[in-house]
């Protein structure tokens, strides 16, 4: 199973059609690459009070962001004793992404699925941070989208 997800919330439902779509969702985005394509990844949904004290601790920034990625694959490996890699965890405030699908104007599903690949990319190495990285970064996301039968919008 590519996908382990911790609901740590209790302001949004999160039930197992979503859980099926975010599986494809992470292996669609892991299916490009050779060395994690059967990698794990944890998927942790919170409200916006749990993300801004995540976001306080590791980024020094106040407030409530709508995803953060922790990777695994710094520093030292991990060894567990199983031959599976775990790429990371995500963690997405649903709060946040409720906010988020409304002023967008698309639906909250979408708008989820988009945060967990965003996740996973940052996982893999991808960043936001130019221009140049930005784009790249925007049609990977969209390319892992449609994949999964989810359209720009």
């Amino acid at each position: 199973m590519p996908l382990v997800v911790s609901n740590l919330q209790e302001k949004l439902p999160v039930d197992e059609d979503l859980i099926g779509l975010l599986t494809r969702v992470v292996e669609a985005a892991l299916a490009d690459t050779v060395e994690y394509h059967d990698a794990e990844v944890g998927l942790v949904f919170t409200d916006n009070e749990y993300i801004a004290d995540l976001n306080r601790q590791y980024r020094n920034v106040d407030g409530p962001t709508d995803v953060l990625s922790f990777s695994m694959l710094e520093g030292e490996p991990v060894q567990d004793g199983s031959d599976s890699i775990m790429l990371g965890d995500i963690v997405i405030s649903l709060e946040k992404a409720l906010q988020q699908a409304k002023r967008f104007g698309h639906g909250l599903t979408r708008e989820i699925a988009y945060l967990t690949v965003h996740g996973v990319l940052h996982l893999l190495g991808y960043n936001h941070e130019t221009d140049a990285e930005k784009k790249v970064m925007r049609e990977k996301e969209e390319q892992i989208l449609s994949r999964v039968l989810l359209p720009e919008g």
